[in-house]
């Protein structure tokens, strides 16, 4: 490390001798725009199934926006697990390598007090 160099400079530095692979590229960003797509389909389904179980007296056809209903919940459900496992993923991998340089930063700091009188 130089004297010139920036606690800040030192950390994007070590981030990138670590080779965690930037949260911004890659196909985490895919996901995250399929869990927000399958969040927003999941409760347009309900609807569309309310009125199409409201605007019949067949019994076949109320029972199939009863199944369009139930595929609408579990989509919503299953958007929102994507949407949250990838969001966190980009968090969590940010907040780990800023763990590792802080107790980096810590280890080289506690031979420093070791020497003093």
């Amino acid at each position: 490390m130089t004297s010139t160099e920036t606690r800040a400079d030192r950390f994007t530095r070590e981030l990138a001798e670590l080779k965690i692979p930037d949260p911004s590229t890659g196909r985490s960003g895919l996901w995250l725009r399929l869990g927000i797509a399958l969040m927003v389909l999941g409760p347009v389904l309900g609807v569309v199934a309310y009125f199409m179980s409201h605007n019949t007296s067949d019994a076949l056809v109320q029972r199939d926006a009863l199944v369009l209903a139930v595929a609408g919940v579990s989509v919503g459900i299953v958007g929102a697990a994507v949407f949250l496992r990838y969001s966190l993923t980009g968090f969590l991998r940010f907040w780990m390598a800023r763990q590792a340089y802080d107790l980096s930063v810590l280890a080289d700091r506690l031979p420093e007090q070791d020497a003093r009188p």
